[in-house]
């Protein structure tokens, strides 16, 4: 499909305190191109969570438009937006969020369950997406079998199985080890490659230098919009890096 994977104009998100109202959002107009890689940063309050929270149909706008994919979403209905988060987005947390007494292949599983797959369908694709991430030989463990790394892996395996228009990353190396988290990132710059849309709030300058173009908010503002000339290869610093730093 030709055309922007992200358009909003004007987008503005306000939150009643009591008597007094909180603007988390003031007025925000971007585009976001099919296949870019973009880094969201700013301190806590800047607004790049509600951003995110927008993006991923998580809430809607006080005011502005918000185009995904070419369908206009700000003021469709909850179930209009489920369906979008499902179908169109793939989320990646910081804290994995996988289900505990759940395998590595029955958590992939869980967004083809919620879309109405049929069983066989859903095993073949979770099987490939968990494959693609290099965790082929792990689908029966359950995730405190895994790593942390490995966890991660299991959660974008999650986040691709619907085959979505745009992955949402929020700090998804803020809780592991340097070596695991360039692991994670050359992840996601091969998938970045292969044309996926991907979207990445970190607090971290030296995670945003994986990305090709950095958002950094600041009191509700974008304040800058910078394109980055060369980004890091993960795959090269990982070579370069020591393998004794390698988590378990």
């Amino acid at each position: 499909m030709a055309g922007p994977i992200i358009v909003a104009e004007g987008l503005a998100k306000d939150y009643r305190l009591g008597s007094h109202t909180v603007h988390a959002l003031r007025g925000l107009t971007v585009t976001i191109e099919r296949g870019e890689f973009i880094a969201v940063m700013g301190p806590s309050g800047s607004g790049k969570s509600t951003f995110m929270n927008l993006l991923g149909c998580l809430d809607t706008p006080t005011a502005g438009r918000y185009v995904l994919g070419g369908e206009d979403v700000a003021g469709l209905s909850p179930d209009a937006l489920a369906r979008i988060r499902n179908t169109k987005i793939g989320f990646v947390f910081q804290q994995f969020n996988l289900l505990p007494r759940t395998s590595a292949l029955e958590n992939v599983e869980l967004p083809l369950q919620y879309a109405g797959v049929p069983a066989r369908d859903r095993r073949a694709r979770a099987r490939a997406r968990l494959a693609a991430v290099g965790l082929a030989d792990r689908e029966s463990h359950h995730p405190s079998q895994l790593s942390g790394g490995q966890q991660q892996r299991v959660a974008i395996a999650r986040a691709l199985v619907n085959e979505p228009a745009v992955i949402l990353a929020d700090e998804p190396t803020g809780n592991l080890d340097t070596r695991t988290s360039v692991e994670v990132l050359a992840l996601m710059q091969r998938l970045n490659r292969e044309g996926l849309t991907i979207v990445l709030v970190t607090h971290e300058q030296d995670i945003a230098a994986y990305a090709s173009r950095v958002l950094s908010f600041r009191d509700g503002r974008l304040r800058s919009d910078e394109r980055v000339a060369s980004p890091l290869d993960a795959e090269r610093v990982l070579a370069s890096l020591p393998v004794e730093e390698e988590a378990a």
